[in-house]
Formats: C-alpha cells, sequence, structure tokens
C-alpha cells in the first residue's frame, strides 16, 4: 500500500476510533450462538414439564460484548484491514481444561483450569475476566483443582500437585494463607461449612476427608482406604447441605453421606452399564430443594437425585453440541439455582438453570 494513503487511513482510522468508539462497559453473557433463545433445550423432554434449562456457557473472553462490537464488524474493521491495524492481535483467552467451580455471593464465578494452572475469575457485574495464575514470588499454581469460598469471604484454592489450600483475597486474588503442606497427599475437592467453622478437603491420594479449622490446622479426618461404608477409594469432589456432607467416592463408584463427625446417613449410586449408574462420578452439588447433581464422568453425564438416592433426570450424554459433555468433572450451584458443569474436555463450563417443580 501507497505509504501516503496508508498514513492518511490511520489518521482515518484514529479519528473514527476516537469519536465513534469511545470505550464502553463490557457486557458478560452467558447466550453464546450455540444457545440461542428459541428452541432452548429443557430437561425432561417435552411433553413433559421441564425442570431444567439450558442457559449457554463460559468459554472465555469471547463471553464479553460491548456496544462496539456492531461498529467494528463493519466501517471500522474495513479501515483496520486497510490500514494493516489488528491483524496481529493475540488469540482469545480460553478456558483450556476447566476443573472445578464456585460464585461468589457477589456473582463472580471462579474456575479452575488445570491445562492453564490457573484461576479463571469472571465478572458478570463489572464484565471482566481475569486470570490468576501466580500466588507469589517464584510461587505459581500448578493444578488448580477445588474452589471454595471462605468463612471470611476470602477464596480457598486447592492444588493437587502442590499439595496445599491457598487462601487468596477473592477481589485481587493475593495470597494471604496456605494450609495442608506436609499433611495432605494430593488434595483435590473441598467445601467449608460456616456453621461448624470446619474446612473439609478430599485427600484423594490417602483416601480420606480432612478437617481443618478456620486457620487451617488439621483437626480431623473421616475414614480410610477401603469400600465399606464410611470408607474411600480416591474421593473427589465435596458438597455440603443440611449438615449432611456429599462425597465423591470415585473408584468405590458411589455417593457417601456423611454427618460432619463422620457418621454414615446414605449410599447413593451403584456400578453399572445404564444411564442413572455410576461408574467414575466426580462432582456433586445441591440445589436449593436439595436435588443432588453428580457428574459420571466417564459416561459424560449430569445425573439428578433425590436424597434417597432415586434417579430423577439424567442430562447430556457424549458429544461436543449443546447440552453435552466430553469428561465433565466439576459442578456447582449458586444461589439463584444456577448449575454450572465444568465440562473439561470441551474446554467449557456449561450452565443451566434448576426452575423447580411445578
Amino acid at each position: 500500500m501507497n505509504v501516503s494513503l496508508k498514513a492518511a487511513l490511520l489518521l482515518v482510522l484514529a479519528g473514527f476510533l476516537t469519536t465513534a468508539c469511545a470505550p464502553t462497559q463490557r457486557v458478560m453473557t452467558f447466550e453464546m450462538p450455540q444457545a440461542p433463545h428459541a428452541n432452548r433445550l429443557v430437561w425432561p423432554d417435552p411433553p413433559a414439564p421441564a425442570r431444567i434449562v439450558y442457559v449457554g456457557d463460559l468459554v472465555g473472553e469471547s463471553n464479553f460484548i460491548s456496544s462496539t462490537d456492531d461498529v467494528k464488524s463493519g466501517f471500522r474493521r474495513f479501515l483496520e484491514v486497510l490500514a494493516g491495524v489488528g491483524l496481529d492481535s493475540p488469540p482469545p483467552q480460553v478456558l483450556r481444561r476447566p476443573q472445578s467451580g464456585v460464585t461468589g455471593p457477589d456473582g463472580r464465578i471462579y474456575v479452575t483450569d488445570v491445562g492453564a494452572s490457573a484461576l479463571f475469575v469472571f465478572d458478570e457485574i463489572n464484565g471482566t475476566m481475569d486470570i490468576w495464575s501466580g500466588l507469589a514470588k517464584g510461587l505459581n499454581f500448578v493444578a488448580p483443582t477445588g474452589v471454595a469460598i471462605g468463612i471470611d469471604g476470602q477464596l480457598l484454592v486447592v492444588d493437587s500437585e502442590l499439595g496445599e489450600v491457598f487462601v487468596l483475597n477473592s477481589q485481587s486474588g493475593e495470597l494471604l494463607n496456605r494450609f495442608g503442606a506436609g499433611v495432605l497427599q494430593r488434595p483435590t475437592g473441598i467445601v467449608v461449612v460456616p456453621e461448624h467453622q470446619l474446612i473439609f478437603v478430599a485427600d484423594t491420594q490417602a483416601h480420606d476427608i480432612k478437617v481443618f479449622d478456620r486457620q487451617g490446622q488439621l483437626v480431623d479426618s473421616i475414614g480410610q482406604r477401603g469400600d465399606g461404608e464410611g470408607e474411600f477409594n480416591a474421593p473427589v469432589y465435596l458438597a455440603y447441605q443440611g449438615g449432611k456432607l456429599f462425597i465423591g467416592d470415585v473408584l468405590n463408584a458411589r455417593i457417601q453421606v456423611v454427618g460432619v463427625e463422620g457418621r454414615i446417613f446414605n449410599v447413593i449410586g451403584e456400578r453399572g452399564l445404564y444411564v442413572g449408574n455410576l461408574t467414575r462420578p466426580k462432582g456433586v452439588a445441591l440445589d436449593s430443594d436439595g436435588n443432588l447433581y453428580v457428574v459420571e464422568s466417564y459416561y459424560d453425564h449430569l445425573l439428578v437425585f433425590n436424597q434417597q438416592g432415586q434417579l430423577l433426570l439424567p442430562i447430556g450424554g457424549p458429544g461436543f453440541a449443546s447440552g453435552r459433555f466430553f469428561l465433565p468433572s466439576g459442578v456447582w450451584v449458586d444461589q439463584h439455582d444456577r448449575i454450572y458443569v465444568a465440562d473439561m474436555l470441551n474446554g467449557r463450563v456449561s450452565i443451566f438453570q434448576y426452575i423447580g417443580n411445578p
């Protein structure tokens, strides 16, 4: 391109960007192209009343839009190409292998990602996404897995490779504390029980649930290796509701329900080959009506049970399309009964809405 023509185009583009494309607030949306409002996916299939509605996905920077996007799709993009501007933009930051997550009381969504060795922070209110990978000078996440909101509002992140729980400022990501070194072997899941001032961590390699006080001091452990009630074989993720811990007992192919003191309430699920059976259960979560969501990672399903262990609804199946999963991992439910599934090898968090019983 002629140098003088390119210079003129750059001047035009600069003026256009200054006057027509002033910075605006970005908006975070779950409404990805594969999740149109029309023909929304629901479970169970019609004509049965819908209980679960597919909302969309979290994948990364493409979840954010602004009012300038429509302008850029036209004349602005044309000028950029002519002037050679923006042709070497870095690729968008996206989830790689999300493991689990939690939604804070302010709506911020925290997603652990072992592929990126980082924690992704999605802020719907402010329209921002941050990626926290560094903990301190010379200390970075390696394999962040479980994450929970702490008793005092901090963020507790489990790193299974580092064998510790890291306590972060939930707004800035600043490292405030750490615990579990020399005690935890390969921790995975974590849940906080505020009414007992306790933190429960699933130590997968030790085959038990370790109990810490709010200062991070070990005070107890629940279980040992085995296949009897109250025994575990590679426990992973945890959930808590109504005085009960729900534990994904992976290699025993079941969910164990225990009290905070270790008393057995129930065992949910059994090994098998049919939808509703368990082979590799991982994530567990509960909605406001007490329905239990279990990620069956081997068969790529999200299974919904009642607390008596009766299968209520299967969601998903293997695949790449909306509402399908590819080796899913964790699941969590926010205060609005949104259900989030870390769809690991699809590199996304799939989001559903529980709309209750009619």
